[in-house]
């Protein structure tokens, strides 16, 4: 399907599905395994040749489109990007023993670039992008370890905490192909009071080949801006059903790399934080999390007030809020509002005010969030922003999920002191603009699903040029 076919599509999905029969709620009762066909049963058989062994693999096809994401301006000849996406993945998990496992998995993702690239290495050019294979997991995992109720693992692992705020991706630079960070993982559960408690060691490397070698290496890519070392104690009690505990300290610590993109800096964050969630009767749901941030920060791109090399100290915070109501009806509608704080760096003031997302650089809410923020501080380093709105999600049909978003966008510091370019941002304004965001998700089978994803945003006086920021996605998924 072209792109325009798709596009035009996408547009009507703002409009409400028509009513179908859904799926009623019915009580959680234990129900019989339903018996698999034989073409599943010989799948799984497939999978499974051993007791000890299994396997798997998946294809995500991808045609992505987006305009004046990256450079804020329709002049630029960058601003209208379109690529396909071909990421295959690869993996096994290997248990010689009984609480002992070796995992790896090996993920690529070429690219065909329809419009010369915007990014990656090969900007400016059209054309084939075959990319090198990565082992996106390679690590060792001990269940009960020294019989204790602790499972402890050591090697390339991907990481998501809470809802993925601080802690979700490692690799913001290949836009979702790999997610890992090189890292050491304790979970200790404490059963009678439930609660958890983790502590993880972070040590992940710039380049994609730092620890460990790639497939077919034609490129040295690098996958973040720094080397980045972490530790990070959580602590989570979920004994009341209305309020889940999950206090949390978090150390970062980089190391600009030569060659590095725009961004690079030399840091020590040091980021004091707690998450509470819960259910209230039986159709509210709440999140809400927040954090402090203090310690030093070396970044040359900062402009305002002066151009410096210097250490600034941070003194910085985030807010992250949803409340949902779950209709409970055959539909499964649910409606949730959304509140989002992350502070924004004072131009007037010596110290450092912006807000760091550490390892949550990813599309949390928004792909335009994630690029539109590349020409204002990094890609995915999303900050200066107040973001509140609803959600309405419903499933009319079996395996049919549907989406809408609208936030309105605002940025609390009128001037974004790591700004590309002084051409793109007013500095007179606070509005960043409206935002509205549409998705269709469709699951076909135990094997196949798709989505289709289309988000805007109307820009306000924060930016320069206003002209409306697209992007747009149809997406295939094969697992086997």
């Amino acid at each position: 399907m072209t792109t325009k076919a798709w596009s035009l599509f996408l547009l009507q999905l703002a409009l409400p599905p028509l009513p179908a029969p859904g799926q009623t709620n019915q009580p959680l009762v234990a129900t019989a395994q339903p018996v698999l066909s034989p073409t599943e049963q010989a799948i799984q058989n497939i999978k499974h040749p051993v007791s000890w062994l299994s396997w798997g693999s998946d294809l995500r096809l991808r045609n992505e489109y987006f305009d004046n994401l990256l450079t804020l301006n329709p002049n630029n000849s960058l601003h209208e990007q379109e690529y396909f996406r071909f990421r295959a993945r690869l993996w096994t998990s290997v248990n010689p023993v009984d609480d002992f496992s070796f995992n790896i998995r090996l993920a690529s993702e070429p690219r065909e670039w329809l419009n010369p690239a915007g990014y990656t290495p090969m900007k400016g050019r059209v054309g084939p992008d075959w990319t090198e294979g990565i082992f996106d997991t390679l690590n060792v995992q001990w269940k009960n370890a020294l019989e204790l109720p602790a499972t402890l693992t050591v090697g390339r692992q991907d990481l998501f905490l809470g809802d993925g705020w601080l802690v979700g991706d490692g690799t913001p630079y290949d836009g979702s192909w790999t997610y890992y960070l090189d890292s050491a993982r304790l979970v200790y559960e404490l059963k009678e009071q439930h609660t958890t408690i983790e502590t993880i060691g972070i040590i992940q490397d710039a380049h994609d080949d730092g620890w460990m070698p790639v497939i077919n290496a034609g490129q040295h890519r690098i996958e973040t801006e720094q080397n980045e070392k972490g530790a990070i104690l959580s602590v989570a009690n979920t004994s009341l059903r209305a309020l889940n505990i999950n206090p949390y300290f978090i150390y970062k610590h980089d190391n600009a790399v030569a060659g590095a993109p725009r961004g690079a800096d030399n840091t020590d964050i040091y980021t004091m934080g707690a998450r509470l969630t819960g259910l209230l009767g039986q159709n509210w749901k709440y999140s809400v999390e927040g954090a402090y941030q203090l310690g030093e920060k070396q970044d040359p791109t900062v402009q305002y007030p002066t151009v410096s090399s210097d250490y600034r100290a941070i003194n910085a915070f985030g807010v992250n809020t949803k409340a949902a109501y779950l209709f409970k009806d055959k539909y499964n509608n649910q409606l949730s509002l959304s509140y989002e704080f992350l502070s924004g760096d004072d131009p007037n003031s010596k110290n450092d005010e912006m807000f760091d997302l550490l390892w949550g650089r990813w599309p949390r809410w928004s792909e335009i969030g994630l690029y539109s923020y590349a020409a204002e501080t990094r890609v995915g380093q999303q900050a200066n922003l107040h973001r509140f709105g609803p959600t309405w999600t419903v499933t009319p049909l079996k395996d049919l999920d549907f989406s809408a978003s609208y936030f309105a966008l605002f940025a609390p510091e009128q001037i974004p002191t790591r700004e590309a370019s002084p051409t793109l941002f007013s500095h007179e304004g606070n509005f960043r603009g409206h935002f509205a965001q549409a998705v269709l998700k469709y699951k076909f089978s135990r094997h196949l699903s798709g989505h289709l994803w289309s988000e805007f945003l109307f820009p306000g006086d924060y930016y320069v040029h206003n002209d409306l920021m697209t992007f747009l996605r149809a997406e295939i998924m094969l697992t086997f």
